[in-house]
């Protein structure tokens, strides 16, 4: 076995000569980076500078997401309306014209040379390297003819740094205001309530509660206690759409001596999000912190677009927002809109919640439209060389959005930080400051005095926000797992308390797929990769262990009318992977009828027992027989409608867009491989979110030894090679080893490389 320094030594030596060719042909200056490709297409980007790394990055990039990204451009900078009209949608399925507005808005100049202006030297290469990479590809493309996804492709241009700040700035905003977009273009001033653009609130109501479970994720970081070989264990399993702007890629970035580091990045980030190197690995969940408050503004009894505070009258600030808008005729014309906005941030309204009259109206104050070190802090973490590192950087920097961090080390430390841009407002402001008339999980404070705002403490890195000594952490030497719940039950063995409700809350039942992963965690029993492995493969229903023996004895005794359900019931084998029968969709519906009914649960939920409550169905009361009996009634309904065959499996409904059957179910029901799907014709569903980027990583003597998988695969372009090919694997559950080493890399049977540069950009460039 080589000895791990003259190993560290012999891989130092390999980078150098790599990259010899790459320092030649910079003589000059001039940006340049090789690209090495390995199986599924995965590149692995060499370069001596951040320049030439962001070179590559966006150059790859392009060449397997080019129209995806340049939609995503296009969204940020509020010019959808000008190509595709005002009522053509967006990713999201939300109307242009909102979407326009909005973007117009949030990316006004001034944030965006505020963001700009704020990046050290290192960040600002790595956007300048990006756009000139991605422009060069897309002069090549054209060449070659462009991929069926961009069209016509009159929308497509050359890119600059500026967009790659306005697509941070959206992912920024996902956590807060980004939710609430029709609620911001539409509030308008009571006087004028006729003009009120016309809105459709509940789709964007729904998909606000949707945010959690298309952007979900499970984390388990395992510790020298607990992990078979004594060293570090990481499973990252991020739950995240697999369309647009939140769509993962896998890469592989290196500068020799100072960089190297292999995971996934969202479109557009010249970093990785998650990922590991040679001394850690990490992984990021969707936390429960609030990152926004609303502020229930005091209106003049005058003017209601004058609100008062401390006393003081003050105006409301009007933004006129310009959206260009090509007509069904082909025509463009402007559409003019008014947003108003007050000391805390727009204005919002929505009928029935957030309303606007002649009392009150309510603001939005986004904690992380101030947050300008997002890029820094994982380029940060990119380059830790401990868990230590990592730790201190974000302390330091608090760049992290609205994720907590999980990470382990080839020492065996596992750590836990829910410690992202949460708003200081302590438990004390929450009862001098909130309104009690708000109900929901929604925050509103008193806007009508100072004493309101946020607190400021100058150990935090942003004024307004909590200080990282103030926010949940915890390092355990056997694990730390998370699944979107709060901090408080990450290890029961040391429960996390004491916390702002903003931050962490420790009354609430857990979910399911926390209490699953529990479940599999406890005990003292050795765990390796193919453990965790299991967890997402094995496609458990969790909830079916809670519900399905007193649901099957209910079965005994039903009406002859649902008796298929029952059958189907019981014959399901309690999973969500391809050979699961009809039973399953039965299940899930009759488990989203039981949701709505807490007090089906025969065993409530128990404050001292959050693990093991709520379980149990009450079978032996007439109204829960009867809501079952209606539950059973309405799958049946459900079921016809949707086209689904009796003897249909779970494989031929959910699919991905190619028709890769894809394993997985709602994460409602305690499924960890969680998956997003809706219905796209009879007896189908189409898969738009959920598990993305899987990968297990351990270590060794030798270093990081990593298994994973892109689900969705590389390429969002249909006639790429790399469009179906890992979801095929993931179908089939086959992890693929990640190469790494520069032997490994090497030695892939897919290898390819080739270099890159500034000088000959005029050139198409092939693989070797």
């Amino acid at each position: 076995m080589i000895p791990l320094p003259l190993f560290r030594l012999g891989l130092a030596a390999a980078l150098v000569a790599a990259s010899l060719t790459l320092q030649a042909r910079e003589a000059d200056g001039e940006a340049s980076a090789q690209i090495r490709r390995t199986s599924f297409g995965v590149p692995h980007i060499l370069a001596k500078d951040e320049r030439g790394l962001g070179y590559g990055i966006g150059y790859a990039y392009a060449q397997d997401n080019l129209c995806l990204l340049a939609g995503e451009v296009l969204t940020v900078n509020g010019e959808r309306s000008r190509y595709f009209g005002a009522d053509g949608k967006t990713v999201e399925q939300r109307d242009n014209l909102s979407s326009d507005l909005f973007f117009t808005w949030l990316n006004e100049p001034a944030a965006v040379d505020s963001f700009l202006t704020a990046q050290p030297v290192a960040v600002r290469d790595l956007l300048d390297g990006y756009a000139n990479g991605y422009n060069r590809a897309l002069g090549e493309r054209r060449i070659e003819g462009l991929p069926a996804e961009c069209g016509a492709g009159e929308w497509l241009r050359p890119i600059t740094s500026r967009d790659l700040v306005k697509l941070t700035r959206r992912l920024l905003a996902e956590g807060g205001v980004g939710q609430f977009v029709e609620a911001v273009v539409a509030a308008t001033p009571p006087e004028l309530a006729a003009q009120r653009p016309e809105v459709d609130y509940s789709v964007a109501l729904a998909r606000q509660a949707q945010f959690a479970a298309e952007r979900g994720s499970n984390a388990v970081a395992v510790g020298a206690e607990r992990s078979a070989n004594g060293r570090g264990l990481l499973l990252a399993n991020p739950h995240f759409p697999w369309i647009g702007g939140m769509r993962f890629y896998q890469m592989q970035l290196t500068i020799p001596g100072q960089l190297d580091v292999m995971g996934a990045a969202l479109p557009g980030l010249p970093v990785v999000n998650i990922g590991f190197n040679r001394q850690l690995a990490w992984t990021h969940t969707v936390d429960t912190s609030k990152h926004f408050t609303l502020y229930r503004l005091q209106l003049d009894p005058r003017d209601a677009t004058r609100y008062l505070y401390d006393g003081q009258s003050l105006p409301l600030e009007r933004k006129l927002l310009k959206v260009t808008v090509k007509g069904e005729d082909g025509t463009l014309s402007q559409v003019e809109r008014t947003i108003h906005l007050s000391k805390f941030g727009p204005v919002v309204q929505w009928p029935g919640r957030l309303d606007w009259d002649k009392h009150a109206a309510y603001s939005l104050r986004d904690a992380n439209l101030d947050n300008t070190r997002v890029l820094q802090q994982w380029y940060r973490i990119n380059r830790a060389d401990s868990l230590q590192a990592l730790k201190a950087s974000v302390g330091e920097l608090q760049g992290i959005p609205w994720v907590n961090t999980l990470a382990v080390d080839a020492a065996g430390q596992a750590l836990y930080l829910n410690q992202s841009v949460v708003p200081y407002v302590d438990q004390g402001m929450l009862e001098q400051c909130s309104n009690p008339a708000a109900s929901g999980p929604l925050v509103v404070l008193d806007g009508s005095r100072s004493a309101c705002q946020w607190k400021v403490d100058a150990q935090a890195a942003q004024s307004g926000i909590f200080p990282a000594n103030l926010l949940p952490s915890l390092e355990r030497r056997d694990y730390v797992q998370h699944a979107n719940d709060s901090a408080w039950m990450v290890n029961p063995a040391q429960p996390l308390t004491g916390f702002s409700p903003l931050v962490s809350r420790a009354d609430q039942p857990l979910g399911l797929r926390s209490r699953f992963a529990l479940q599999r965690l406890q005990g003292k029993g050795k765990l390796g990769s193919a453990e965790l492995q299991h967890m997402v493969f094995d496609d458990e229903v969790y909830q079916a262990s809670l519900l399905m023996p007193d649901l099957l004895q209910w079965c005994k005794g039903v009406e002859a009318d649902i008796q298929s359900v029952c059958a189907s019931l019981q014959a399901w084998n309690g999973k969500a992977d391809q050979d699961s029968g009809i039973g399953l969709v039965h299940f899930m519906n009759i488990a989203a009828t039981l949701a709505e009914h807490p007090q089906s649960w025969r065993v409530p939920f128990d404050l001292a027992d959050p693990l093991h409550t709520p379980r149990g169905l009450a079978v032996e009361q007439a109204a829960v027989r009867k809501l079952l009996h209606e539950a059973a009634l309405g799958s049946l309904a459900q079921v016809n409608e949707a086209g689904i065959a009796a003897d249909q499996r779970w494989g031929q409904i959910q699919q991905a867009a190619d028709g890769t059957p894809v394993p997985g179910g709602p994460q409602a029901l305690g499924v960890y491989n969680a998956m997003v799907s809706v219905p796209v014709g009879p007896g189908k569903r189409l898969v738009v979110s959920g598990s993305s980027y899987l990968q297990v990583v351990s270590f060794t003597e030798q270093g990081p030894q990593a298994q994973g998988l892109l689900a969705f695969s590389l390429s969002s372009e249909r006639a790429s090679a790399y469009a179906a090919d890992q979801t095929r694997a993931f179908a089939a559950k086959q992890l693929a080893p990640i190469p790494f080493t520069e032997a490994q890399i090497k030695a892939d049977p897919q290898y390819q490389q080739y270099v890159i540069s500034e000088r000959d950009k005029g050139q198409v460039v092939s693989a070797k």
